[in-house]
């Protein structure tokens, strides 16, 4: 799969040039674990992502694991475009992303499983996923409070409920993680990282206005909204990744170019 689409480096993580659109494809096209295809992981990165992989080698580690890695982050898309000459052709945002597959899923048939959150967050996510798409199949939902020792008995749930894409938000480093030590449990076509994805669903979570998004700036949004919770991860990780936008964006070497392939 990476032989037929491009990377690049941005602020040192190779990262896949697609658009939403084509993630949407690659979810819900022949893949499929039922017809002997091994699982994929599509994983995001973003500014906080950035400053992770620089300090927490276990992230970099699972990060790089991944089938697929998407731009989450417009400054990363912005990167790409001034710094390389297969730039990324748009930010693929989780949360758009989630109801674009959950749109283009209605006729396809594939289903999702929802692991992450609170109870009460992940059903009331379930719930306006199925309202606002009719034809939409969620297998099954589960929190994200488990422990490692209880990963095998959520696996067998998952495996139990059919899903052919199971949608994980648990946080970075935490879903990365949880996706590449079960990998080899779970009978399904796709593991994607959603972080808060199911929150901004239900409205617990509230989106930046468009402009925010489009100029790189909803990570101030964020902050600023939820500022016991984001305040120091932002203040923190912000000032590193745009540092590292600077001096690690780059085209793929030839090395880089035959091991992504």
């Amino acid at each position: 799969m990476k032989g037929d689409i491009k990377r690049v480096i941005i602020g040192g993580v190779p990262t896949d040039c697609v658009s939403r659109a084509d993630l949407v494809e690659l979810m819900l096209g022949g893949h499929d674990l039922r017809n002997n295809d091994a699982t994929k992981l599509l994983f995001d990165i973003n500014g906080q992502g950035l400053a992770l992989c620089l300090f927490n080698k276990a992230y970099r580690d699972n990060l790089n694991s991944a089938d697929i890695v998407h731009a989450d982050g417009q400054p990363l898309v912005t990167a790409s475009r001034l710094m390389t000459k297969t730039p990324v052709p748009e930010r693929s945002a989780t949360t758009d992303l989630f109801h674009d597959v959950a749109s283009a899923a209605q006729k396809s048939g594939k289903s999702f499983f929802l692991l992450g959150a609170t109870d009460d967050v992940v059903r009331a996510c379930a719930d306006k996923m199925r309202k606002l798409y009719p034809g939409v199949k969620i297998a099954g939902t589960r929190n994200g409070y488990f422990s490692e020792a209880e990963e095998a008995d959520v696996c067998a749930e998952i495996n139990a409920s059919g899903a052919h894409i199971v949608w994980v938000g648990l946080g970075k480093p935490k879903e990365q993680a949880f996706c590449v030590r079960n990998k080899h449990r779970l009978k399904v076509g796709w593991l994607v990282t959603c972080g808060g994805c199911f929150n901004y669903v239900t409205g617990a979570y509230s989106r930046a206005p468009v402009w925010m998004q489009q100029t790189g700036t909803e990570w101030l949004h964020r902050m600023l909204t939820q500022p016991k919770k984001l305040f120091w991860r932002y203040l923190s990780t912000t000032p590193v990744a745009l540092l590292l936008l600077l001096l690690r964006t780059t085209e793929l070497s030839t090395a880089q170019l035959k091991s992504s392939s």
